[in-house]
């Protein structure tokens, strides 16, 4: 800028670079009073985070005591070292603002807590770089940090939460190191905030820890740590046809707490793992109710709460029950499956006999089911005879024993008489008897039969075939059919299963169309 030749330019050129320059001293009052706000600002939240922290300690305490075991003894005094190692640098941190202050000038007489020479930068950079302080700051940050983290065992969820910590050095920040980058050529005013927030940073990494060590030993909660599935029955004992009602529920109980008493019927149980066994000595027929009182003492407030629940079982005899499982009554030839039980008896203790009529033997006996083969009838009043023992009891019980029942003649098992077109007839080759509504594996066989051939206005012509399937003879007669024409199938002879001789069942007409 040219200086110019007028006295009077010149003046107003002058007074504008002194009011320019007044009004940069003005703005940098207000900047360095700025950095004391904030560092006292901080200084407040850090009593507030200090206040959350000890609350937490207390919980951390009430917990440990109502719950003592070693592992929640070691998460008690992790988070009691927390809170030192936060204080230890909290007071390493004032330390280096005294002296700061000191090296400042001293308290300022215009201004209460404010050193004099708030402006100067040579006292910073000489202090916390020439001298090393910023360096020593660094490794203490860093080794403060290390010791938080080995209070929660390197968690890594803690390490990402931890403010406090050497930040890298922004990308096009020209410094060397982390000291330069934080304190060189910095006013006094400034660094006091930078301290602070160090200060702050501690407390709040100090709550990280301490969130983590109350996690551990378990919040305020009474924990339970082992479940298993309960049901609940209206009755223990139910008769065959009655219903069988249960409430089936998750049971949640805490394995180390030596908080629950538990009485029954008027007597106290031994407790273990949360649980207590009882055992009652059955006698007396009928039903027999008993009360549980269990009382669950809190020992965070040391309340106590009790549960009551009436349970009802039934005393009964022993005995011995059989169930067929297909139809009411044996059948000779086929396998006749049956379930045989004894009250109170393990199927494996139960040992099951045949006597009486029906040539009855018994085989299997996994799991209580049995095979029950027959050679003869038996009737009700000689009848086949089942009995089972077990424990204390015997008991024996009576069956009748039947042959199995006619078949029905079919033709491809599913034509019994009746019209028939003259194509499908001559497309069979035999008849296939077909045991109706029975529920076992069997099957019948035909013995023989004779076929009747009625033509329009002939006479009749028989011929006899020996087994179900059509012979020469019978297929002849077959492939004559037409319109009109009327087939007889009679004295169809039959043995099924069991049988000892041939059966006769009912015959088949069939008319051609």
């Amino acid at each position: 800028m040219s200086i110019p030749k007028e006295p009077r330019q010149l003046m107003i050129n002058l007074m504008y670079l002194v009011l320019t320059a007044l009004l940069a001293l003005n703005v940098s009052a207000e900047v360095m009073n700025a950095f004391f706000s904030l560092d006292k600002g901080m200084k407040s939240t850090r009593e507030i985070v200090e206040t959350s922290n000890n609350a937490i300690m207390g919980g951390i305490n009430k917990q440990a005591d109502a719950y003592p075991k070693p592992e929640n003894e070691k998460w008690r005094n992790n988070a009691k070292q927390a809170l030192q190692v936060a204080d230890d640098f909290a007071k390493y941190i004032d330390g280096i603002r005294d002296q700061l202050f000191a090296k400042a000038g001293g308290e300022n007489p215009k201004i209460p807590g404010q050193p004099k020479d708030i402006r100067n930068k040579d006292i910073t950079t000489k202090m916390f770089i020439n001298d090393g302080l910023g360096a020593e700051i660094e490794n203490k940050i860093r080794e403060t940090r290390q010791k938080f983290l080995e209070l929660v065992e390197n968690d890594a969820d803690v390490a990402k939460s931890l403010p406090l910590d050497v930040e890298a050095i922004p990308a096009g920040v020209q410094s060397k190191n982390w000291p330069e980058y934080k304190f060189k050529q910095m006013p006094v005013a400034a660094i006091f905030p930078i301290l602070g927030k160090m200060q702050s940073d501690a407390k709040n990494s100090a709550t990280a820890v301490l969130n983590k060590c109350a996690e551990k030993v378990g919040g305020v909660d009474i924990k339970f740590d082992e479940f298993e599935p309960v049901v609940s029955a209206k009755k223990s004992y139910v008769i065959s046809g009655d219903k069988y009602e249960a409430d089936v529920f998750l049971s949640a109980r805490s394995s180390t707490a030596d908080n629950i008493s538990i009485n029954v019927a008027g007597s106290s149980l031994p407790v273990e793992g949360g649980k207590a066994h009882y055992v009652a000595t059955a006698s007396g027929l009928g039903v027999k109710k008993y009360t549980v009182n269990i009382n669950v003492r809190n020992p965070l407030d040391n309340t106590t709460k009790t549960y009551t629940k009436e349970f009802e079982y039934e005393v009964g005899q022993r005995s011995a029950a059989i169930q067929l499982d297909k139809m009411n009554v044996f059948y000779i030839g086929v396998d006749n499956p049956i379930t045989v039980s004894v009250a109170g008896v393990s199927s494996n203790d139960v040992r099951v006999s045949a006597s009486g009529a029906g040539g009855l033997t018994i085989g299997g006996g996994s799991g209580g089911h049995y095979t029950v083969k027959a050679t003869s009838q038996a009737t009700a009043d000689n009848p086949a005879k089942i009995t089972v023992a077990g424990g204390e009891v015997s008991q024996t019980f009576q069956f009748r024993v039947k042959r199995i029942p006619d078949p029905v003649a079919t033709l491809s098992m599913r034509y019994k008489g009746g019209q028939m077109g003259n194509g499908e007839f001559k497309a069979q080759s035999g008849i296939i008897p077909v045991l109706e509504n029975f529920d076992f594996e069997a099957k019948c066989d035909v013995v023989g039969f004779q076929i009747a051939y009625v033509a329009k206005r002939q006479d009749p012509v028989e011929k006899q075939n020996q087994g179900g399937r059509y012979n020469p003879g019978t297929t002849e007669l077959v492939n004559r059919a037409k319109p009109g024409d009327i087939f007889y199938f009679d004295e169809i002879k039959v043995k099924c299963p069991g049988d000892q001789a041939a059966r006769e069942i009912p015959g088949m007409v069939f008319k051609i169309k």
